[in-house]
C-alpha cells in the first residue's frame, strides 16, 4: 500500500495544474448525464460515479451515470457524438474509444477527434493477468507452456481494447496461440472466467481486485513496468519471463463537438476540482489508479500521441482491423 508520502504525491499530481481562465458561473442549472461505454462495476463506471458525486456536491446538480456498453465502446461513443453540445452530456471513457479503436476497426461510427470536445484526463492504470483458480497452471510460464503444447485450446476473454491488446501482445511476444472471446465489458468476461467458460484474461486491476482478494481468481502478473501497490506479491509480466512487456491504460472526459468554450472551461474546472478531493483520490488509490488531470488542450495532444502509440502496439501484435 502507498504510504503517507505517496498519498501526498497523488494530491500534488492532482493539483499540479489549476484552471485560471474564465468559466460560465450559471452552468450547470440542471442534471448532467455521464455516459459510460462499459458496464456498471467497471473501472470507468467507478471513476464516473466518484467524479460525478464531487460535481453534485460542488454544484448542487445531480450527475446521472448512464451505462451504454457494447461494441468496443461504439454504442456509448456514438450516443455522445449525436447528443446536443450543451454541456449536459459528458462521455467518461478510455483509450479504447479514443486511441485504440481507430487501429482495431476499418470504420468507426464516430470520429474520436471531430465528434468530441476534450475536457480533462481522469486517471491512469494497469492490467492484471488472471486465471480461474482451478486451472492447473500456477504461473505465466505454465500458461505459456500449456498454450504451446496445445495451440488454440486455451481461450482468453476481453471486454475492452486494452484487455484485448494486452493479451494479443502476450501472444505476439511469446509465440503462443490463445483463442479470443469478446464481451461487452470486463465484468461479464470475469464472470465467465470464474465459471470456467474461458481460461485467462488481462483485466483492469480495479475490476478484478475484489475477485482476486476473494480467491475467485488467481493473479499471475501485472502489465505495468513496476509492481502494483495493491498486488505487491504479484510479479510484472517482465519479471515473469516476458521480457520488455509493458502496457498501461487511461481514462478521460469528453463532451460532444462544438461545446461552447465557457461551458468547456467550467466542466474542466469541475473535473479538476474533483480530482483534488480526498474522497476521489482515495477511490482512485483503492483501485490502483493515479489521478490524471489536464487542460483540454493537453488532453487533445495526449490523445493524438496515444493514438500513434496504440497503432504501433496493435501493428506489432499483428492484430488485423475488423
Amino acid at each position: 500500500m502507498r504510504n503517507a508520502y505517496s498519498i501526498l504525491a497523488l494530491v500534488a499530481a492532482a493539483v499540479a495544474w489549476t484552471p485560471t481562465y474564465g468559466a460560465d458561473p450559471s452552468y450547470p442549472d440542471r442534471p448532467i448525464k455521464f455516459v459510460v461505454p462499459f458496464t456498471a462495476g467497471s473501472s470507468t463506471d467507478l471513476i464516473a460515479r466518484a467524479v460525478g458525486s464531487s460535481i453534485t456536491q460542488e454544484t448542487g446538480q445531480a450527475v446521472v451515470v448512464e451505462n451504454r456498453p457494447g461494441a468496443n465502446g461504439f454504442i456509448g461513443a456514438t450516443a455522445v457524438a449525436r447528443a446536443p453540445a450543451d454541456g449536459y452530456t459528458v462521455f467518461i471513457t478510455t483509450n479504447t474509444t479514443h486511441a485504440a479503436n481507430q487501429s482495431l476497426f476499418k470504420q468507426l461510427p464516430y470520429d474520436p477527434v471531430k465528434d468530441f470536445t476534450p475536457l480533462s484526463g481522469l486517471a491512469k492504470g494497469s492490467l492484471v493477468m488472471v486465471v480461474n483458480p482451478n486451472l492447473a497452471t500456477k504461473d505465466v510460464a505454465g500458461v505459456i507452456a500449456a498454450a504451446k503444447t496445445d495451440p488454440g485450446k486455451l481461450s482468453y476473454a476481453y471486454g475492452t481494447s486494452s484487455s484485448q491488446i494486452a493479451s494479443e501482445m502476450l501472444k505476439s511476444m511469446t509465440g503462443i496461440q490463445i483463442t479470443p472471446i469478446p464481451y461487452k465489458s470486463n465484468p461479464p468476461a470475469l464472470q465467465d472466467l470464474m465459471g470456467g467458460e474461458v481460461q485467462t484474461m488481462m483485466a483492469d486491476i480495479p475490476t478484478a481486485l475484489p475477485l482476486i482478494k476473494a480467491d475467485k481468481l488467481r493473479a499471475l502478473a501485472v502489465s505495468s513496468k513496476t509492481r502494483s501497490s495493491l498486488l505487491p506479491d504479484v510479479p510484472t509480466l517482465d519479471e515473469a519471463g516476458v521480457k520488455g512487456y509493458e502496457l498501461t491504460y487511461w481514462f478521460a472526459a469528453y463532451a460532444p463537438a462544438n461545446l461552447a468554450p465557457a461551458i468547456q472551461n467550467r466542466l474542466n474546472a469541475l473535473i479538476v476540482s474533483a480530482l483534488r478531493k480526498e474522497s476521489v483520490l482515495k477511490t482512485l488509490e483503492s483501485a490502483g489508479l493515479d489521478p490524471f488531470p489536464t487542460t483540454p488542450a493537453d488532453l487533445a495532444h495526449f490523445q493524438a500521441s496515444e493514438t500513434e502509440k496504440w497503432a504501433a502496439i496493435i501493428k506489432a501484435a499483428g492484430i488485423e482491423r475488423q
